[in-house]
């Protein structure tokens, strides 16, 4: 790797020890990749991947102390992932000990920490840190040095920024020095697409459906994506958003995607088109046959395959304000059709506090909970991530969260169904 006058005074310690050690940490990040040089990261904000206060993180810990102890805080504010606990989210008494005394004892301790580094705000606690309300969301062009997958694909995707998938802890020494290496998504040659996917449903494909079955099929490769449009619009309007976070998020964890194109609609296919497509490319058609077979094909990992639903999460990643406003008004006309008052099972919709805040300003926050619904800022991967969890029935219609956890995964139709009929 080739190293500018000051890269390489960086690395030789002209800075300091400990930025010398960061440096040799992104260039041998670097040279794994055969990456020929750092490039400067050009966003506004950082995002961090590690937002929770695992006891058993304490390498962690000590490396964010040497961090704040040498006073070389990151040259970039951040967002970070969400928070994994919240008492108003359901909890048995074993579970709540579990969270408190054994697995996030060091989260308020873990929190300073980030303070002093760098928290945008105190609530800057989120997946979906692009949103509107949270104020971190990188330019057309821009280069980061984010982790959070989810937030990564659609960086790269709907917004057009340049940014790699990269690992937790890689994503704050970025910001520190001020330089990613230059290879992969970063590249205009790794933005072209190896994969040529056309949808051929007869109906709007589900978004996590859809980006689940892509997902798994190109894995890390680039796909540019034929035939979407016609669902979803060629305007990146609030719905088409929404939508491509959730396709996003389950490409990226059904899969390694870091990065799609959606034709006529996503801003480097508006600009380039089927240039974009490199000569070799592979082709994938996805019909309605083809997400019937997917869906079919998911595990069901609970103890008791047929057991009745206890736990549903709706929101992974975090839901946007009209997602918010849409399942309200959708779970109200299925209460009533139904005529039931209040969904079945204990329910949370999670979302970034700077939207939840937004959201209680509005007429629907006071109709939602009427319905009995709980909204939440935490990671519900985070809360499910204890062998508690694994014997609880829980229901989701996040792909992410169906890979990671036990949850089982349905449409959004079938979860509103579930929560205003009952049932299984």
């Amino acid at each position: 790797m080739i190293l500018t006058q000051e890269q390489q005074a960086i690395l030789d310690g002209a800075r300091g020890e400990t930025l010398a050690k960061v440096m040799k940490t992104l260039v041998m990040y670097g040279d794994a990749f055969e990456a020929e040089k750092l490039v400067p990261i050009t966003s506004k904000y950082n995002h961090l991947v590690t937002s929770f206060g695992l006891k058993v993180m304490s390498p962690v810990y000590d490396l964010m102390q040497k961090i704040l102890d040498a006073d070389v805080a990151s040259e970039q504010k951040f967002s970070v992932d969400p928070r994994p606990i919240d008492k108003n989210v359901p909890a048995n008494f074993l579970q709540n000990f579990v969270f408190n005394k054994f697995m996030y004892t060091k989260q308020d301790f873990y929190e300073k920490q980030l303070e002093k580094l760098g928290l945008m705000d105190k609530d800057a606690f989120t997946c979906t840190c692009y949103m509107d309300e949270v104020g971190n969301t990188p330019k057309k062009g821009d280069v980061l040095s984010w982790a959070e997958s989810s937030a990564v694909v659609y960086a790269n995707s709907v917004l057009g920024a340049r940014c790699n998938r990269n690992s937790g802890i890689i994503d704050i020494m970025g910001s520190i020095v001020g330089y990613v290496p230059y290879f992969g998504l970063l590249t205009d040659e790794g933005r072209k697409a190896t994969w040529v996917v056309k949808v051929q449903t007869t109906k709007k494909p589900e978004a996590q459906l859809l980006g689940s079955a892509i997902g798994m099929k190109v894995m890390e490769d680039v796909p540019y994506v034929v035939g979407l449009d016609k669902w979803i619009g060629t305007e990146l309007d609030d719905n088409a958003k929404a939508y491509l976070k959730d396709f996003g998020a389950a490409t990226a964890s059904n899969g390694a995607v870091g990065l799609y194109h959606i034709e006529n609609l996503t801003p480097e296919a508006v600009e380039l088109a089927s240039a974009l497509i490199a000569e070799d490319a592979k082709e994938y058609i996805i019909d309605d046959a083809e997400l019937e077979r997917v869906q079919k094909n998911y595990p069901v990992v609970w103890k008791n395959p047929d057991a009745k639903p206890k736990l549903c999460f709706v929101g992974c990643p975090h839901l946007s304000l009209e997602q918010l406003k849409t399942w309200t008004v959708n779970i109200e006309e299925k209460l009533k059709e139904n005529s039931n008052k209040k969904v079945s099972i204990p329910t949370v919709f999670t979302a970034a506090p700077k939207v939840l805040e937004a959201f209680e300003k509005t007429e629907y926050a006071a109709r939602l909970k009427a319905t009995g619904v709980i909204t939440s800022y935490i990671c519900p991967l985070m809360y499910m991530n204890n062998p508690l969890c694994k014997k609880m029935p829980v229901i989701t219609s996040s792909n992410k969260l169906r890979t990671y956890t036990s949850a089982k995964y349905y449409t959004d139709g079938e979860i509103l169904d579930i929560l205003t009929k009952g049932g299984k």
